[in-house]
């Protein structure tokens, strides 16, 4: 049911859109409760710090604000919001070394221990605490293999792989060709199968563990 709601949020996103861009606080509002956690994900991703990600992701929607009256169409808002994120994220990468290392889903419980828990899934997937470990591990390694990975590479990857997004639409953010994109995607999951192949992480062991 809830996402029903999501999907129904989404297509009816452009009449969202176009109330906000007229000012309507509630309709900015229930935009940026549609594209939060999507944008600190995929912030997070990029950046692998979780405060870095939070001001990301406030920067995107405080700059979402001042410069949304300027999008001349709405259907484009997605690749428009990722464009935003994505020079936030290059942004600070040139400014900060980054020093620490965070799984891709991380949260914590109320004991501060940290789960990888994705969303959907199930409650008691790690009711084995070996497993919990090694799919922590695999999540670290994982991470640490897509950090590795050039700036253009690591970000087709993330969009394309993570955010589910269109050849299209990530050519609109990065704002190249299609063909440069799938190139870049191609490069990036050889060179990632390369650096997992060095850690002994097989096509069987993501089956297994994930």
């Amino acid at each position: 049911m809830q996402a029903s709601q999501i999907e129904l949020n989404m297509l009816n996103a452009n009449d969202l859109i176009e109330r906000a861009k007229t000012g309507d606080e509630q309709s900015y509002n229930q935009l940026v409760r549609l594209w939060y956690k999507r944008i600190y994900n995929y912030a997070l991703k990029q950046c692998s710090v979780e405060e870095l990600a939070s001001d990301i992701t406030q920067k995107t929607f405080i700059a979402v604000f001042r410069n949304l009256k300027k999008l001349k169409d709405n259907g484009s808002f997605k690749p428009w919001i990722y464009r935003i994120a994505t020079n936030y994220c290059h942004e600070e990468g040139r400014k900060i070394s980054r020093a620490k290392t965070v799984p891709f889903t991380t949260s914590k419980n109320a004991e501060g221990e940290i789960s990888v828990k994705e969303e959907g899934q199930a409650e008691g997937m790690y009711f084995n605490p070996e497993m919990k470990y090694r799919h922590i591990e695999l999540e670290r390694i994982l991470f640490n293999c897509l950090e590795k990975l050039p700036k253009d590479q690591r970000t087709v990857i993330i969009m394309k792989e993570y955010e589910g997004m269109k050849f299209r639409e990530i050519a609109d953010v990065l704002n190249t060709s299609e063909n440069t994109v799938k190139t870049w995607l191609y490069r990036g999951l050889k060179l990632m199968k390369s650096h997992l192949e060095e850690n002994k992480i097989t096509k069987e062991t993501l089956s297994y563990e994930l």
